[in-house]
């Protein structure tokens, strides 16, 4: 089965994106970092080498520290697909991080996107 095209592409190519939407939206390029750190587990320094270096998805993903072990408890929908029944281990984390990306972009507050709140109660 061919691999999905958005798996080669480079994150490099996408991060810029991910930067403009929230910065429309009065967010910050550092609070985009934080959110791709805190899924991801790469410190600063890690995620400026992925993107210097210009890894596609599916190398940033492999080669991620750690996924947050709460990000499980992202939910919701993203490009008309609920990001909880992904079935590509893959997708679902591209699409995590599109969805921590919509919360910052639609003015959540840091500590609900990085679900502390959640993690601390539930």
């Amino acid at each position: 089965m061919p691999k999905n095209r958005i798996f080669q592409m480079k994150f490099a190519g996408v991060y810029p994106h991910y930067v403009n939407k929230a910065e429309r939206k009065n967010r910050t390029k550092k609070e985009v970092d934080q959110i791709i750190c805190w899924l991801t587990g790469y410190t600063p320094a890690g995620l400026k080498k992925q993107i210097e270096q210009e890894t596609d998805f599916e190398t940033f993903f492999a080669k991620a520290p750690r996924m947050h072990p709460n990000a499980g408890l992202i939910k919701g929908v993203v490009c008309g697909v609920r990001v909880e029944e992904v079935e590509d281990p893959l997708m679902r984390k591209i699409r995590y991080l599109d969805k921590l990306i919509d919360e910052l972009a639609k003015g959540k507050k840091m500590e609900k996107i990085l679900r502390e709140a959640t993690a601390a109660t539930g």
